[in-house]
């Protein structure tokens, strides 16, 4: 049986929403400006209209018909299990990268679903109202709907019509809030205020939808590196968001803030210093419950999540005990971290894992530093292209 139907898809999502099932309602970003993003350069915003999008769900629905079909031909009896999972995925001549995905979905009990691009809620409420019903009309396994939307969006959209999207299915609403400094915020030409961050926030709260806010430290470079984690945490702080993201900043090549650092106009700063602005950060939330998230693979530590405010102490004691290692152990767990070997400030406990690490420090001892650094630099670059 070939299954080579494919249902179009956007280029990112978020990593909580690795096992979602991807519809795309609008193509690319309608802002498309922001100094340190290069994931739609070049393209053009478009919205699909209400019947692709329904095609795409439709032919999602045919396609996860099919694989239910076939796991009821090799005995699995309508289980997608891992050898439907295997067989799908070992026969490339067959089956296309849409019917993996949604395979693997399947997998994963195919109950949530992320609605790309950008910002998918700047379609027309009704319009968006429909494609949710629809998702939920044909996938009735699905209990968690989720899509990326501006703060300029949301503060635009009155809260009933939040309340709308809600009764249809929406579950939750990803924002790249980035900073709340306002000078920040028009240096890297975001487009939105902090008060418009707060009002958006405010509007996607009070309709009772599960908001998580994106904070990049490091954004600020050397600059603006205390007012960026103070001013956040302020605007966060007026938020009460359910989740806030930790996305450490990094000059990605191709993009406005890469140039000017090529330019000498903005001096980044180093990991210790990300991880000193994160303390002050945390330090300076209040008032809030919120869970603080540190999912990310550039995040120095990755084990910087917890609850607010119960956990806020541990988190500033998991800051201060990276800080209280040796110049030698710091250095061991930042390379380790940077080429994937370390999870968290435990791993350093492993004697493999530390020989590792400590034999291709030991290889650059014979050179230039420089030439760690730029072979460090060029991982974090595959990181996030």
């Amino acid at each position: 049986m070939k299954m080579k139907h494919d249902i179009e898809q956007g280029p990112i999502r978020p990593p909580s929403e690795a096992t979602s099932l991807l519809i795309r309602a609008t193509r690319n970003c309608p802002w498309n400006k922001c100094a340190f993003c290069h994931t739609y350069r070049n393209t053009k915003f478009e919205m699909r209209t209400v019947h692709e999008i329904k095609e795409d769900i439709q032919k999602a629905r045919n396609i996860a018909d099919q694989i239910r079909e076939l796991s009821w031909k090799h005995g699995e009896g309508g289980r997608i299990s891992n050898s439907i999972v295997n067989l799908i995925y070992g026969h490339d001549e067959v089956y296309s990268d849409t019917v993996r995905s949604i395979a693997a979905w399947l997998y994963y009990g195919g109950e949530s679903v992320f609605i790309q691009d950008a910002n998918s809620i700047i379609m027309k409420t009704a319009d968006l109202v429909e494609i949710l019903s629809f998702i939920k009309d044909q996938f009735p396994s699905v209990n968690r709907i989720t899509s990326y939307c501006r703060s300029k969006t949301a503060s635009r959209k009155t809260v009933e019509e939040f309340k709308m999207l809600k009764s249809a299915g929406l579950s939750r609403i990803h924002i790249g809030m980035e900073s709340g400094y306002d000078p920040l915020l028009k240096f890297i030409k975001k487009g939105v205020t902090a008060a418009e961050h707060i009002e958006g926030g405010r509007n996607i709260k009070e309709a009772g939808i599960s908001l998580c806010e994106y904070v990049m430290p490091g954004l600020g470079g050397d600059r603006w590196s205390k007012d960026h984690a103070e001013e956040t945490a302020r605007v966060i702080n007026e938020i009460n968001p359910d989740f806030v993201r930790l996305r450490t900043f990094h000059a990605v090549p191709g993009t406005d803030l890469f140039e000017m650092v090529q330019r000498g106009e903005f001096n980044p700063i180093g990991d210790e210093e990300i991880l000193r602005e994160i303390r002050r950060f945390i330090e300076c939330l209040h008032g809030i419950e919120t869970t603080i998230v540190s999912d990310h693979i550039l995040n120095l530590l990755e084990e910087l999540n917890g609850k607010l405010p119960e956990d806020k102490d541990s988190l500033l004691e998991i800051i201060d005990r990276y800080f209280s290692l040796s110049d030698d152990e710091r250095l061991v767990y930042m390379i380790g971290r940077r080429i994937g070997t370390y999870r968290g400030l435990a791993d350093l406990s492993d004697e493999s894992m530390y020989k590792k690490v400590r034999s291709i420090i030991d290889q650059y001892s014979t050179q230039d530093r420089d030439q760690l650094d730029n072979d460090l630099l060029k991982i974090m670059n595959r990181y996030i292209q």
